[in-house]
């Protein structure tokens, strides 16, 4: 039997933020040792096998507390959007699906990595023989993966960019490599962030994607530079895409093109759907699109869809500089 209803949520040249991938608690992380005075993500439990140092600990995931491998040594990422994570932190997956090996910011990372594929079936991840596999919560198909090795289940969305990158270091004895990229981040955006602030102004952002069906508005934390937007820089989003996509906690909301005005913010960063073949040109050719005041002032900047949709540690390096060239190009 396959595996594709577990990557419902992950198919799609590497976009699933129509699908959601909701479900399931936070993949938070404390010691789970009654001697323990500290929280940690990790709790020693010894004398069990793995592929590193032959320990396992307890991992708090979106699943559930699982054991999984000390140093895990073969990972299989059936996420997309969580590849970048390890490859920042040195830690390269013996697997991952093919949106990730499709991302232009990966380039030259993934050599020897195998490609499982969109739909991999239980046959093609046994054989790659994984100390530990990644997906998400609300899934189909846990209980099968969880024949084959460890499973983490991590809930999309619901941690920002630092405190799952801290995770992920927990979670692959890298907490020093997380927190070192933490720190070098944070050192970025507070350089950017005055002559940002400065150039914006009291303009409004907003992230707009076609797709079949009308458009999708993002918010905070479902990439395309939300998170960089947003979170680090600060930027106000229209009341309504506020309210829509980023209050609500849900990241994204769905538009018909009338209401495509009232979502629509001085600054406009735009790509094709990557879930769907639609042409995005019955959007951009039409005429409620161009009576649009970013677009008539030409502050309207086209993102990648296969790579910025994404919002790891090595897309967020890629994506700032165009996303601060960009919004520093506004007068």
């Amino acid at each position: 039997m396959g595996i594709a209803l577990l990557l419902a949520a992950c198919s799609g040249n590497g976009s699933n933020a129509g699908a959601g991938t909701a479900g399931g608690g936070g993949d938070t992380a404390s010691s789970s040792s009654a001697e323990s005075s500290s929280e940690t993500s990790l709790s020693q439990t010894g004398g069990q096998e793995s592929a590193g140092t032959g320990k396992t600990v307890t991992f708090h995931a979106g699943n559930g507390d699982v054991q999984v491998p000390e140093h895990p040594q073969r990972i299989v990422d059936l996420t997309n959007f969580y590849t970048g994570y390890f490859l920042a932190l040195g830690v390269k997956p013996v697997g991952v699906l093919e949106g990730a090996m499709e991302n232009p910011y990966f380039a030259g990372m993934l050599d020897g990595v195998e490609s499982v594929g969109n739909e991999p079936s239980p046959e093609k991840i046994l054989s790659l023989k994984p100390d530990l596999i990644i997906t998400y919560t609300g899934t189909d198909g846990i209980d099968q993966l969880e024949q084959i090795a460890p499973v983490v289940a991590i809930e999309y969305g619901k941690k920002n960019d630092k405190d799952q990158m801290i995770d992920f270091g927990k979670l692959t004895g890298k907490e020093a490599e997380a927190k070192a990229w933490v720190e070098q981040w944070e050192s970025k955006i507070n350089e950017l962030k005055p002559k940002i602030q400065e150039a914006v102004g009291d303009k409004t952002v907003s992230i707009l994607n076609p797709y079949a069906k009308g458009l999708y508005v993002f918010g905070h934390n479902f990439g395309r530079g939300g998170e960089i937007i947003y979170d680090e820089f600060g930027l106000k989003a229209p009341p309504e895409a506020q309210k829509e996509a980023i209050d609500s906690g849900t990241g994204w909301a769905t538009i018909s093109m009338e209401k495509l005005p009232e979502f629509a913010g001085d600054i406009i960063f735009t790509c094709p759907w990557s879930g769907d073949t639609s042409d995005p040109n019955i959007v951009y050719d039409n005429p409620v699109w161009k009576s649009l005041p970013a677009v008539k002032a030409g502050h309207v900047f086209q993102l990648n869809p296969k790579a910025d949709t994404y919002n790891d540690p090595v897309s967020l390096e890629a994506q700032l500089k165009f996303i601060s060239d960009s919004l520093l190009s506004v007068k």
